[in-house]
């Protein structure tokens, strides 16, 4: 598969902008389940670095799965239904034309970029933890929280970006979304 059918297929599938929707959304989820689990683990005081990789590893892996194969399966269907409309319009098939390319491919750049944007945005919040050891100074999971905060600041200004506002008030926006959920967290605790 060429750049130029990855591209023909975003162009004729308009997919460009549900790409970085999906990109913030599931960014959002990998951050914001981290954040939930890495600020538990803090507040019952586990040290053990293996528990809270193990964990986190067991959501981000199945933050990917959910969006990958919820994405696949929603954006086929609508792919699927789309082609059909236009196979009934046109009156033959188009299975073989760069439309039928196209809807065949599009759910799998979906499916990956819903399912790898909080795989990859998980395991960057944990990379504090994964490289921690017990002569280092800081605390991993502290580090860990603010990498994720980190996170949904730079998720917003991207957002500021495509939208055209300030990226630091987007920024800003984001962080609070990151900040109230740590809030919620240590007032139930």
């Amino acid at each position: 598969m060429s750049r130029r059918t990855l591209q023909q297929a975003l162009a004729l599938t308009e997919s460009t902008a549900l790409l970085r929707r999906y990109f913030v959304v599931n960014g959002f989820d990998g951050a914001l389940t981290m954040l939930g689990i890495l600020s538990g683990f803090y507040l019952g005081e586990v040290a053990d670095t293996r528990i809270v990789i193990s964990a986190c590893l067991g959501a981000a892996v199945a933050l990917f799965m959910s969006g990958l194969s919820a994405a696949v399966i929603s954006e086929a269907a609508e792919r699927k239904r789309s082609l059909a409309e236009m196979e009934q319009a046109m009156g033959k098939s188009l299975q073989q034309s760069a439309h039928g390319t196209a809807a065949r491919l599009t759910p799998w750049l979906v499916g990956a970029v819903n399912g790898l944007s909080p795989l990859c945005i998980s395991l960057l919040i944990l990379s504090p933890v994964f490289f921690y050891s017990p002569d280092m100074r800081y605390s991993p999971l502290l580090t860990a929280m603010s990498f994720g905060l980190i996170c949904l600041f730079l998720l917003g200004i991207f957002l500021g970006r495509i939208d055209g506002s300030h990226w630091l008030l987007s920024g800003l926006k984001a962080l609070f979304v990151g900040i109230f959920t740590l809030t919620i967290i240590l007032l139930l605790e």
